[in-house]
């Protein structure tokens, strides 16, 4: 019965003016969040130029101040505010804060690690859980890495923890590409693979101090080639790659070297689509 009076003299009693002016209160927030988002959009949107963007970013932070301000002003109301009731209420809060950041701070913590080890740094090409790019920035609790579609992506630290971090130069200026190519099985062999060799040294993006290795693998379907070398920059990798394919293909074609069959699930497949 003590924890039950104790807790009972946290909150006061609430009438009916108490009612009603927490009813003005939450109307009046809603209305001003309202207001305020409208009147922030339209703004923006007649602006140009970096100052539009931060226009833009105001709105969640004005809806913010706004809860803020409401909830600074509904809790006295609803809650005694003396000095026990305010520890009290204050633990509680920064209990259930704790509960709610702790992947924050997981991510804080990892970026500590990520410091130490460097599995990444600007610079790197690397993949985390399929997002490939180039890390831009390394921050506290995120890095941010720019895809090859210019999109920038902040992953945070904390999967450090649990997922493989691919890293394709580590710091260097080398960058392995694979061309990969899938020919009918019914070729000469070591003909293609010189072939193949020859469309990497003559390429203009090509890394002259590194090997060039063709990997050449047989399938059910046809036989696999891949060109293993390196462009002189690791920004160049897409234009080096399609440089090797585009060549490359039109060389085998020139040869009279057809593409490789179908695989049997992939026949089967388009078959199936076929009938439907």
């Amino acid at each position: 019965m003590d924890d039950h009076e104790q807790y009972a003299r946290l909150f006061n009693e609430l009438d009916s003016e108490a009612f009603i002016t927490l009813g003005l209160l939450l109307a009046g927030a809603i209305v001003l969040i309202i207001a305020s988002q409208r009147g922030l959009n339209w703004l923006a949107n007649r602006l140009h130029g970096p100052i539009r963007f931060r226009v833009f970013a105001l709105v969640p932070l004005t809806r913010l101040l706004i809860l803020i301000t409401a909830l600074a002003i509904a809790v006295p109301i609803v809650i005694e505010p003396s000095l026990p009731n305010m520890v009290t209420l204050l633990g509680a809060i920064g209990l259930a804060i704790g509960f709610a950041l702790k992947e924050y701070v997981s991510s804080l913590i990892a970026g500590v690690v990520s410091a130490v080890e460097l599995p990444y740094r600007p610079g790197d090409w690397v993949n985390i859980e399929g997002t490939y790019g180039e890390v831009k920035h390394v921050g506290m609790r995120t890095v941010e890495i720019q895809t090859p579609d210019d999109d920038l992506v902040a992953v945070p630290h904390l999967k450090l923890w649990d997922s493989a971090i691919y890293n394709a130069n580590n710091g260097g200026a080398s960058l392995q590409c694979v061309a990969s190519f899938y020919l009918h099985p019914e070729h000469e062999g070591g003909w293609v693979r010189q072939a193949l060799r020859d469309v990497a040294l003559t390429s203009a993006y090509l890394k002259f101090d590194k090997p060039i290795i063709v990997v050449a693998e047989e399938k059910p379907w046809g036989t696999h080639y891949r060109i293993r070398a390196y462009p002189v920059d690791p920004r160049q990798q897409f234009l080096f790659v399609t440089d090797l394919t585009v060549r490359g293909k039109a060389i085998l074609s020139d040869a009279g070297i057809r593409p490789a069959l179908l695989s049997p699930e992939m026949l089967m497949d388009a078959q199936s689509a076929g009938r439907t």
